[in-house]
């Protein structure tokens, strides 16, 4: 994973780390070694720690060697998948890894997008274009992209009050779904929570936003996914638990012939029709297709158990330690927990080598650690917001 680097640094502290640069944009440049040397400060000891013991924050894992070996390899050819003759060999790369990947999720195809933002709003227009649906409906802890992507393709959004676990309330659904595309979650932001995926089998289209739980397929806890691949389509971010740099995500669907043909657009000046949202775009498939080759399915197995398992300790630490409150055992290895009886916020601001996020649940404010970190220490994170109480 990433190297030792001297000076975390304060967790909650943003220093101005451009001081040293000039206010304009200079005339005459200083050549690349200076350039280099100047900005590697920011770059990495100045960059969030992703890699730190006491990291356990957020939905962000840090890369393993090999994927940045590929992404510099992406970055050195410059081929644009546009284009077949700009990347034959590219193309022909991602069509096979997204053959895996599709068949691993009981999906038919798809294509590769920079976030699940992006997977969420492709999925949506293409169930706009397919069914005549003019209304989104979602739970209230969806995430704020599926709003979004319904204000973009000029549809109404419905968002479903949740239960006490997070999840949709399927019973609180419209009795008619025949014009509405119904959004289901797999692992809220918040909580983690993974709606009931067979919900709303009368829908026009069923998407499953899966960015952060959908990596569970390939866990000891698949069974948290269930009814997933009856969906007609599902999104889920590589750059999370598949431990890929940032802008890698796929949306996958049942039908993807019948899906990329009413999102696809042709011109005088492409050889191929250009397919979804995105027009010239990179390599970003070597990294995955390197992570896959290297670790295979077991070994991705393997790490996403143990970041589970890691999730787990923290929620047994916090149980057992009467100054703390758990708010549910882990499911997806996201822990929500504050203090018994201090401010949360107060707490956190006050938190020193020790990096956890925070979230609103039913209008409290809870910590909130990810387990995206491997080398997340547990006993480490207890005992710093122990310490700032």
């Amino acid at each position: 994973m990433l190297r030792e680097l001297r000076n975390p640094g304060v967790p909650h502290v943003a220093p101005d780390t451009t001081a040293a640069l000039p206010d304009e944009l200079p005339q005459d440049g200083i050549g690349g070694d200076a350039a280099l040397d100047a900005l590697s400060s920011m770059a990495f000891e100045k960059a969030s720690r992703l890699d730190h013991p006491g990291f356990f924050a957020h939905m962000d894992p840090p890369t393993p060697w090999h994927a940045w070996a590929a992404a510099m390899w992406a970055a050195a050819t410059n081929q644009n998948l546009l284009h077949p003759d700009t990347a034959p060999a590219a193309r022909a790369l991602e069509e096979r890894v997204m053959r895996w990947m599709a068949s691993a999720y009981g999906m038919d195809g798809g294509h590769f997008v920079p976030g699940s933002t992006i997977a969420n709003l492709t999925a949506l227009w293409a169930a706009r274009e397919l069914t005549g649906a003019t209304q989104v409906i979602a739970s209230s802890a969806a995430h704020l992209s599926v709003a979004k992507a319904a204000r973009v393709l000029g549809m109404d959004c419905l968002q479903v009050p949740v239960d006490d676990r997070q999840r949709l309330r399927e019973d609180l659904l419209p009795d008619d779904l025949s014009r509405s595309v119904l959004v289901l979650t797999a692992g809220t932001v918040a909580t983690g929570a993974v709606d009931a995926l067979t919900a709303g089998r009368g829908a026009a289209w069923r998407h499953v936003d899966a960015a952060w739980a959908g990596a569970l397929r390939f866990s000891s806890r698949a069974e948290v996914l269930e009814g997933m691949d009856l969906a007609d389509s599902v999104g889920i971010s590589l750059h999370k638990w598949f431990f890929q740099p940032k802008g890698s995500a796929m949306v996958l669907f049942a039908r993807a012939a019948e899906a990329h043909r009413v999102i696809s657009f042709g011109g005088g000046y492409l050889a191929a029709p250009n397919v979804g949202l995105l027009g010239s775009r990179g390599a970003s498939v070597l990294p995955l297709a390197v992570t896959l080759l290297a670790w295979g399915a077991r070994g991705i197995t393997e790490r996403i158990d143990a970041c589970l398992a890691t999730a787990d300790s923290l929620a047994a630490l916090v149980a057992a330690e009467p100054r703390l409150t758990l708010w549910r055992p882990p499911r997806t290895g996201v822990v929500n927990w504050r203090p018994a009886d201090r401010d949360t916020e107060a707490v956190h601001g006050r938190l020193d080598a020790a990096w956890v996020s925070t979230a609103d649940i039913d209008g409290q404010r809870w910590l909130r650690s990810v387990a995206a970190n491997p080398h997340a220490d547990p006993r480490t994170v207890v005992r710093q917001v122990l310490d700032a109480l």
